[in-house]
């Protein structure tokens, strides 16, 4: 028979049972005991932020990196209304991810802290699993948990305050939740399917992110059709070393991939659901076959209308697509002779003018890409200076890569480079920040890294500017200077905040900077200034 113990150690422990070691979140009066009974009774590690809505960006980019449910804490009322921006971004992202807030104590409605817990989650489109009573506690995390995994979003289990020092039997309870996906096509769908693969004389093969596990089997196919491979932004670096990729498909990709986009007369589409920036607004699926795979069927027909839909596991479609081929003899479409493999990625640099006391960006960018650590992690945050980065800045693989732009938000991508940091602390994370990003985000949570002993590296675009809305001025031929300010020195304040920083105005000082992050020993800020008017547009 179970022992009784207070809900707010069950509630850790049935944390801990679900294998989660690490928990970010920050302490209040419904969550400070269950934190320290994970860290003290249950061995697990806390990592706490400066700000609620950085705990949930936090845990996001556990789970990318490491593949497993990120969990976060915070306490109720205004502590889970901080984390609306930040819930909304990964459910768009569609991140595994448990938060464990608490709630107001259910006996005291007029509490200072109160608010409709259940609706203010509900317009993030995060789920809601309510903890009924101390006796249930290992069902209802359980329940989270499985939700987390099969729903693929972030689930909010509330926790009334009042139920944390009241005792209960704990019982533990895991839902086993049988996460690879399965699914063959069969039928008339994938006959026409491999109909129109095996007639294109000009077939493409793009993956997104949820066809990051089949990179071998996209590569055998593709060898076998002879056909090029591009990825959507969110499998950046999954073909990196093939001759024929083509790196990143639509508006951000190379002029040469482009033209090569726009001659093909196939595209098998592998866990994409093909929006308007991967497909230049259907520019580039004019007059071709789509062919699109998805094992969730919600990702079908969402922005193109295919050709033949495919509701399958990636992995298994191409093998399935690779056999009927050669059971059926088809010579290869020889579509990858004609190209020329060596300016498939190459990005053009452009004009090096730059402005006095200002850096060119694009020659920055070139020149970091080969002195930043080649096992870096990228993190990006949102703002005029990202695509550039996205295109100019590689990684090892997909799982390398992470950025903060599911709902078009800036100010969330130092939170979420920590939470990086925390998954592999072996390996360095480099953060692209604009200024006004900074500000928003990162003044708040640089310290943090600082504790941690993060090996962070953040550049930050300083165009003294909100550069989106200053460039919408110009163009119209109005005053942008509502859009321009003074900020501090993001270096200064980066030194005093326990790291380093080094402020780049000149190629001279770009050595300087490079140098010291060379020998950095900790988080290092390296602080581009740009002209407002000389950085290029983001390329949507």
């Amino acid at each position: 028979m179970s022992q009784k113990t207070y809900a707010y150690k069950s509630l850790a422990r049935a944390t801990r049972d679900h294998g989660v070691e690490t928990l970010f979140g920050l302490m209040g009066d419904a969550n400070l005991f269950m934190v320290d009974s994970f860290v003290r009774d249950c061995g697990g590690t806390f990592v706490p932020a400066a700000h609620e809505g950085s705990t949930i960006l936090m845990a996001s980019a556990y789970a990318k990196v490491t593949g497993k449910v990120g969990v976060a804490t915070v306490t109720h009322g205004p502590a889970l209304s901080n984390c609306v921006t930040a819930l909304t971004e990964v459910v768009r992202g569609q991140v595994p991810l448990v938060l464990l807030a608490g709630d107001t104590p259910s006996d005291n409605p007029r509490h200072l802290q109160s608010i409709d817990q259940r609706e203010l989650v509900k317009v993030t489109g995060a789920g809601f699993e309510q903890l009924r009573t101390p006796d249930t506690v290992g069902k209802d995390v359980a329940r989270a948990f499985y939700r987390a995994q099969v729903e693929r979003r972030p689930i909010v289990l509330n926790m009334p305050a009042d139920f944390m020092w009241q005792e209960a039997a704990y019982e533990m309870q895991v839902l086993d939740v049988f996460t690879t996906p399965g699914g063959v096509a069969e039928g008339d769908v994938l006959d026409n399917a491999i109909g129109m693969i095996a007639s294109a004389r000009r077939p493409l093969i793009l993956a997104g992110g949820g066809a990051i596990a089949a990179r071998d089997q996209l590569v055998r196919l593709a060898d076998r059709l002879e056909a090029p491979l591009a990825t959507t932004l969110q499998a950046k670096g999954l073909f990196n070393n093939h001759p024929y990729n083509m790196d990143i498909f639509g508006t951000l990709s190379t002029p040469a991939a482009y033209e090569l986009m726009q001659q093909s007369d196939c595209i098998i589409c592998f866990g994409s659901a093909l929006h308007e920036f991967t497909t230049d607004r259907g520019k580039l699926m004019q007059k071709k076959r789509i062919v699109q795979v998805d094992v969730n069927p919600a990702a079908i027909g969402g922005g193109v209308h295919p050709d033949a839909a495919l509701i399958a596991d990636a992995g298994l479609a191409a093998e399935q697509i690779l056999f009927w081929l050669d059971e059926a003899e088809i010579a290869p479409s020889g579509f990858t002779a004609e190209l020329d493999p060596d300016i498939l990625t190459l990005h053009p640099v452009g004009s090096e003018k730059v402005a006095d006391g200002a850096i060119n960006y694009v020659y920055a960018l070139e020149r970091l890409e080969t002195a930043l650590p080649k096992d870096r992690i990228l993190v990006s945050d949102g703002g005029r200076f990202m695509t550039e980065v996205w295109c100019r800045i590689s990684v090892p693989d997909p799982q390398s890569f992470v950025s903060t732009v599911n709902f078009g938000s800036i100010g969330l991508g130092l939170q979420t480079a920590i939470g990086a940091g925390v998954a592999v602390p072996d390996r360095p994370v480099v953060l692209f920040n604009g200024d006004g990003g900074f500000m928003m985000g990162g003044i708040n949570e640089f310290n943090t890294a600082v504790r941690l002993g993060l090996d962070l590296i953040v550049i930050v675009a300083n165009d003294a500017a909100y550069g989106a809305e200053h460039i919408q001025f110009i163009d119209r031929k109005m005053d942008p200077s509502l859009t321009e300010f003074q900020w501090p020195s993001f270096a200064q304040i980066a030194t005093s905040l326990g790291g380093a920083g080094v402020e780049v105005r000149s190629k001279d000082e770009l050595e300087t900077a490079l140098t010291a992050l060379a020998e950095r020993t900790g988080p290092i800020l390296i602080e581009l200034h740009l002209d407002p008017d000389d950085v290029p547009r983001m390329r949507a």
